[in-house]
């Protein structure tokens, strides 16, 4: 049989969501959460911690690049609260439980496991929980671990804007963690932007459909592929821009908190 597309697991992702013009962005939440921002036919250097990657080349035209940002630690964090906190049971509960309060109470999550990925690539920094008094439940320890998925992506958005001169209008997602609503508002209030799901949410798989049924003829050409493309769901900012701001000041300083930890040589 041939092989009619060859394509990267994030790259095939920003394919399936048909990002084809410049400044279109997904993000990927898993495990850990990938977002791409296209820069269509110019190879954009970050100065911001991100990695310039090509996003993609159709035979006979040219290639088109992207800005990626990893973010290690975002669907992990939660399976952690599940499975060695053990406060909830299974991880669709997180949002349940995250909803018997009304906001985090002043708590914030940084889950540097395993260091920090983007924009900061600090392999020393140590996950933290910071805010802590005696007003704490786990209903804001749940909140707190879903809005440090939030506030990640904002960091990876910041960078990204400050690195392609652009300013994203709109964000779309995918992967297991978007069926938190939750999790999602929170995501287009902090960015302040519209958050937009996919009918199709295994966007891994649809892309690397996309581009082999596009190289034998299935499809005649990219435009058809975006006509394919379904929302589902979105969600759009409501959160006050002086609240933002309070709260991405704290998410800032607990970050500050988890650098230099791990001794190194």
């Amino acid at each position: 049989m041939p092989i009619a597309g060859d394509l990267g697991d994030q790259h095939a992702a920003l394919f399936g969501q048909t990002c084809f013009a410049l400044g279109e962005a997904k993000c990927t939440y898993g495990t850990g959460s990938f977002l791409l921002l296209n820069t269509g036919d110019e190879l954009v250097r970050s100065t911001h911690g991100l990695l310039s990657t090509v996003a993609y080349q159709i035979a006979g035209g040219p290639a088109a690049y992207a800005l990626e940002g990893s973010i290690a630690i975002t669907g992990s964090l939660v399976q952690w609260f599940r499975d060695q906190l053990e406060l909830i049971a299974t991880a669709p509960e997180i949002e349940t439980l995250a909803r018997t309060v009304a906001d985090n109470g002043g708590c914030y999550i940084v889950p540097a496991f395993s260091g920090l990925y983007a924009p900061y690539w600090r392999s020393e920094a140590r996950g933290v929980i910071v805010g802590l008094t005696s007003y704490i439940t786990k209903g804001h320890l749940a909140r707190a671990v879903l809005e440090a998925t939030a506030w990640q992506t904002r960091e990876v958005v910041d960078a990204m804007n400050a690195d392609s001169g652009l300013d994203l209008t709109t964000l779309r997602v995918d992967g297991g963690m978007t069926a938190d609503n939750l999790l999602m508002q929170f995501l287009a209030d902090v960015l302040d932007v519209p958050v937009v799901r996919p009918a199709v949410t295994e966007t891994t798989a649809l892309g690397a459909a996309y581009a082999a049924g596009l190289a034998v003829g299935f499809w005649p050409d990219m435009a058809t592929l975006r006509a394919l493309w379904r929302q589902d769901a979105e969600w759009r900012p409501q959160m006050a821009p002086a609240a933002r701001r309070a709260q991405y000041g704290q998410w800032k300083k607990a970050v500050e908190r988890t650098l230099g930890w791990a001794e190194t040589e």
